[in-house]
């Protein structure tokens, strides 16, 4: 990996964290919070709109399906969620654990990643992750059988990678029974040959070495410092020898973060708990610390980065 040495760096760095701990007070204060994350919510939804995406009819049309079928398809009752995972997220006050955040996931990609290539509009979301697998496919030569998508929310980034390996078995982690639910719903719409399983990234309860790949595509900035190594743990458990791990999300060098307005940040940050833990992550480090090769770290666009590591001999 090569890295330009920008001696502006430190500087912007205190910067940024003299900003984000400045957020952070505001944030502390409950009704900013709410206004913050209000704000955040109608951006997006705007931005949609302006688009041609029929953000509430779409979501309106999710939430209007009997989820009955799905939902005993797929969920496990016995599941116990992990602390960090039943605060706010996206601005949703149950998280990810509401019909609410699982019948927007696929407006909110497309209105989030509209503006991540120029004037890529609606193809962002498409765009974005084919950049992901295109660099998969370039660093991984041999194609891999068995994938598990760690994280897989509402089956988008699993479809994905369906696409870019249609010979490969493929199975979707997700710990939100309410997100499996749109994926277990979506794959009967595409016939799809995905597996769901409704379970923690950190515990997925698979067996040792059963793949040949594991994806974690923008998962990592949604969690604290303490599981993201659990999973990291458990994805060296998952892959067999000479297996990868790729990994595609925010990228805190990424000037698009370095340079963002303060507004803009408040935004982000109210609706991503976790943030500033992910950011001061030593993604590298984690993953040699668990058993991986030092990875290959490579933009994907101006604001996000794919890491791919192999599993050491």
């Amino acid at each position: 990996m090569t890295q330009t040495i920008n001696p502006n760096t430190d500087t912007t760095d205190h910067n940024l964290d003299l900003a984000s701990r400045l957020i952070n007070n505001i944030l502390a204060i409950k009704p900013l919070a709410d206004f913050a994350k209000h704000q955040a919510r109608q951006m997006i939804i705007k931005r949609a709109e302006k688009m041609g995406i029929e953000w509430r009819q779409e979501s309106l049309k999710l939430r209007s399906h009997p989820w009955d079928e799905e939902m005993q398809a797929i969920h496990n009752p016995s599941l116990e969620y992990p602390d960090y995972y039943t605060c706010s997220f996206h601005a949703y006050e149950k998280g990810n654990l509401s019909w609410e955040a699982a019948s927007e996931v696929e407006v909110a990609s497309l209105s989030v990643h509209a503006t991540i290539l120029p004037e890529a509009g609606l193809e962002g979301d498409r765009l974005l992750r084919k950049s992901y697998h295109d660099i998969i496919t370039a660093k991984i030569t041999e194609p891999p059988q068995a994938i598990v998508d760690l994280g897989c929310s509402t089956g988008l980034s699993s479809f994905a990678l369906e696409e870019s390996y249609p010979q490969a078995q493929i199975t979707g982690v997700e710990l939100s029974p309410y997100f499996l639910s749109v994926a277990n719903y979506r794959g009967k719409e595409r016939n799809t040959q995905i597996k769901w399983l409704n379970a923690p990234a950190e515990n997925t309860g698979l067996p040792d070495d059963c793949c040949d790949l594991v994806s974690l595509c923008l998962v990592c900035h949604e969690l604290p410092q303490a599981p993201t190594r659990q999973i990291f743990q458990e994805a060296r458990r998952l892959l067999r020898p000479n297996g990868h791990i790729a990994i595609m999300d925010m990228n805190p060098q990424a000037e698009a973060f370095m340079k963002m307005p303060p507004y803009v940040l408040t935004l982000l940050k109210s609706t991503e708990p976790y943030l500033d833990q992910y950011f001061s992550l030593d993604i590298s480090e984690c993953l040699i610390n668990t058993g991986f090769q030092a990875p290959s770290i490579q933009s994907n666009s101006r604001r996000h980065r794919t890491v791919i590591a192999q599993v050491k001999s």
